[in-house]
C-alpha cells in the first residue's frame, strides 16, 4: 500500500503567503502541466514561461506534492476571489450602482446578491466580536450596511 505525504501545504498557509494573482499564476502553470497543453496558443503574459521545456520531456504529470499543491491553490484562489467579490460591491456601492447592476455582473437575482453582500457584512461583524484584526470595524460595517440600502424586491 502506498503511503501518501501529509499535506504540507495548505490553504491557510499559502493564502498567507500568495497574493490572487500569484495563486491564479501558480495554479494556471500547474494546470496547464498537467494536462499537457504545451502546444496550445498562450497569450503575450505565457511568453516569459519555459513551456518549450515540457515539449521535450515525456512525462509532465505532477507528483503528490505538485497535486496537493494545486488542489490547494485552488481552494487559495477561490477564497480570495470571493474576498474580491465583497471588494468589487462596495466599488460599485461606492461607483452609484443599484443592485440590479450589481446583480447582472454577478449572474444572479439583484435580492440573491443583497443577501449574500449583507451575509459577508454579518460574518465580518462577528469575526471582528471574535478578534478578528483584518475584520471590518463596527464603523466599516455600518457604513457598508447603509450603503447595501433596503433588500430588494
Amino acid at each position: 500500500m502506498t503511503t501518501i505525504p501529509e499535506v504540507a501545504t495548505t490553504p491557510e498557509v499559502m493564502e498567507r503567503e500568495f497574493s490572487l494573482m500569484t495563486a491564479v499564476s501558480r495554479l494556471d502553470f500547474l494546470s496547464r502541466r498537467d494536462n499537457v497543453v504545451v502546444d496550445a496558443p498562450n497569450d503575450s503574459a505565457d511568453d516569459d514561461d519555459d513551456w518549450a521545456s515540457f515539449k521535450a520531456g515525456t512525462n509532465t504529470q505532477l507528483d503528490t506534492e505538485e497535486a496537493l499543491e494545486l488542489l490547494a491553490l485552488g481552494e487559495v484562489v477561490a477564497r480570495k476571489a470571493h474576498e474580491n467579490r465583497q471588494l468589487g460591491i462596495a466599488a460599485a456601492l461606492r461607483g452609484g450602482a443599484d443592485w440590479t447592476q450589481i446583480a447582472r455582473a454577478l449572474a444572479v437575482s439583484p435580492r440573491a446578491a443583497w443577501e449574500r453582500h449583507v451575509s459577508w457584512l454579518d460574518a465580518q461583524a462577528a469575526a471582528r466580536r471574535n478578534g478578528a484584526a483584518d475584520a471590518l470595524t463596527p464603523d466599516e460595517v455600518a457604513v457598508a450596511r447603509e450603503r447595501a440600502g433596503r433588500r430588494p424586491a
